[in-house]
Order: C-alpha cells, then sequence, then structure tokens
C-alpha cells in the first residue's frame, strides 16, 4: 500500500518502513507524527483519489531525527561595480520513518524483539531458496563470492566476475 501525502508545501510518496525528509516540524525525535492531508491512496489496483484529500485517511509516522541539510552558498555578483555578496543557508530538516498508512502500527524495532522465534523458520525457508539459487551474471561479485563461501566453493576474491562464475558452476556441475 502507498499513499501520497503533503506536507511542507511538498508532496511524498511513502509507504510503510519509508524513512523521508521533510521541512522542520515542531516534533521532538523519537515522538509520533500524522499527516491528515493525504491526496491518494493506493494498492495494487484500488486507488482512492481525494478532492483535495481523501476522507478520514491518515498517514503515521515516527521522528527520527531533525537536523539541517548542507550548506548552500548564494554569491551575488555584479560586474564593474564593485558589488559582491557572500551569503550561506543551510535548510532545516525533520527525518521520519513512516509506521503505517490507514492505521498507526507498532514501530519495526519493537516487532523483531517480539518475534525471536518466528524468525527460525524464515531462516529456514531462505535456506532452502538459497539451494534453489543458481548464480547468474546479474549477481553482484560480492553476492558470489558470498554464494561460494556458503557451498564451501573455493574461489579468488580478487578474480574477476565472470571468472568467480566459471568456477562456481564447475563446483555445482
Amino acid at each position: 500500500m502507498y499513499a501520497i501525502i503533503e506536507t511542507g508545501g511538498k508532496q511524498y510518496r511513502v509507504q510503510e518502513g519509508d524513512v523521508i525528509t521533510v521541512e522542520k516540524l515542531n516534533v521532538e525525535a523519537g515522538k509520533k507524527v500524522e499527516f491528515d492531508k493525504v491526496l491518494i491512496m493506493g494498492n495494487g489496483t484500488d486507488l482512492q483519489i481525494g478532492a483535495p484529500y481523501v476522507d478520514g485517511a491518515k498517514v503515521f509516522g515516527s521522528v527520527v531525527e531533525n537536523g539541517k541539510a548542507k550548506k548552500v552558498i548564494i554569491f551575488k555578483y555584479k560586474a564593474k561595480k564593485d558589488e559582491r555578496k557572500k551569503q550561506g543557508h543551510r535548510q532545516p530538516y525533520t527525518m521520519v520513518e513512516i509506521t503505517g498508512i490507514g492505521a498507526d502500527k507498532p514501530a519495526k524495532k519493537a516487532t523483531k524483539k517480539a518475534e525471536p522465534a518466528a524468525e527460525a523458520p524464515k531462516a529456514e525457508a531462505k535456506a532452502a531458496a538459497k539451494s534453489d539459487v543458481k548464480p547468474s551474471l546479474s549477481m553482484k561479485k560480492d553476492e558470489l563470492i558470498a554464494f561460494a563461501n556458503e557451498r564451501g566453493i573455493a574461489v579468488d576474491a580478487k578474480a574477476t566476475k565472470q571468472v568467480i562464475l566459471d568456477a562456481i558452476e564447475a563446483a555445482l556441475k
């Protein structure tokens, strides 16, 4: 599910788990924030478009940090007039992690601590899925090296991607 929200005179497309940087909000880090100016809410083929806002729709988030962006230098100059003006500006911002669309959900950090037993079946499923994975040229070099190490295949980390791929394929045959 995704939504397009309006805050600080700008529009942002957000999904649950996204971390966005918006214009400064007067909220401390760690506090919850909700955006009620939702322009569009969508879930695949289901799309709700507001006129101008979707009724009753809200996007929930938690403030990660407040800060200032990199400095922008403004230099004004008029030729032959001995007129120069140098000025700097750092725009304040608020970084927000989206925790829910339509309904507030607990932060991801809390769910990871609460479900350690549920992680074990997921790890087994990932291991089973990895056994079916075939190395391909679309994989990155470090992914190929990790793939080889998981299966006990000796490869030279300094070799080219194609050489590593050939070594893995030869070992799997």
